[in-house]
């Protein structure tokens, strides 16, 4: 049976553990007949009860549950370098990736559309709520303006066009794009540790001509306990840092390109 692994970067979460694991249980028993569904937390140095709570609480419910530990904290970015170098050694061409926010603002129903338009051929599904259909609610209209233009703003500045959304969390992977990601870019993909990671992760997809679409998402706010991890500045800061990288990422491309034909 295919297995399908979930990535879960996590940070003092123990608030949106409960119904992120529910949420992630009623998914592998929609999916039981076809997959295999396996839960990675990346604990990222929380100093609350995320670990010992998400460990009771998949024991109780019978979830597969994998948790890989950060004694400090370093970012979503390594969090994500973590899991996805730990998947090396235990997916096949068969299995399936998917990653997730930690805060429950992944719609988890959303899932079945996202396999069925991978049956399409597509190397990457991406949810996104700025395609036709998504949108983000219960959050200030300065905060969604804020949110689209800085979205904009990234994909002129690094020339990233044809997507409507560059910094998901919320995507599903087939293992060969990830593999090939492995070998262009080393085990762990991503070498920013900020929030930038999911842009520099895109902007790689697109460097080893990979196909992505995307899937609309209602973003809701209210579905996360506590605030959002991000801070605005900094990670702007990040966005920036990755323009100074980007020449280097294309020559590891064609490095790799060259080697495989």
């Amino acid at each position: 049976m295919e297995k399908l692994f979930v990535l879960v970067p996590v940070l003092n979460e123990a608030g949106n553990i409960p119904k992120l694991l529910n949420s992630l249980k009623a998914l592998s028993v929609e999916l039981q007949d076809r997959h295999d569904v396996q839960v990675i937390l990346i604990d990222d140095g929380s100093q609350d009860e995320t670990a010992s709570l998400a460990k009771k609480i998949a024991a109780e419910s019978g979830l597969y549950l994998d948790i890989l530990r950060h004694e400090v904290n370093q970012g979503p970015g390594k969090a994500f370098g973590t899991g996805f170098h730990h998947l090396i050694s235990h997916f096949t061409d068969n299995d399936l990736v998917l990653t997730i926010e930690g805060d429950n603002t992944s719609r988890i129903e959303l899932v079945k559309q996202m396999l069925a338009r991978l049956q399409e051929g597509f190397d990457i599904i991406f949810a996104s709520p700025y395609l036709y259909g998504g949108r983000i609610v219960n959050t200030s209209a300065y905060r969604i303006f804020l949110s689209s233009m800085a979205n904009l703003f990234i994909k002129e500045l690094l020339g990233l066009h044809g997507i409507l959304t560059v910094s998901s969390f919320f995507r599903l992977y087939r293992p060969c794009a990830l593999k090939k990601l492995q070998a262009a870019y080393g085990p762990e993909i991503v070498e920013r540790h900020g929030f930038e990671c999911m842009v520099e992760m895109t902007m790689k997809i697109v460097n080893v001509n990979m196909t992505i679409s995307e899937v609309a998402l209602i973003l809701d706010t209210h579905a996360r306990v506590g605030k959002s991890r991000m801070k605005v500045m900094k990670t702007i800061c990040g966005y920036f840092k990755l323009c100074f990288l980007k020449k280097k990422w294309l020559k590891m491309a064609g490095q790799w390109k060259d080697t495989h034909g």
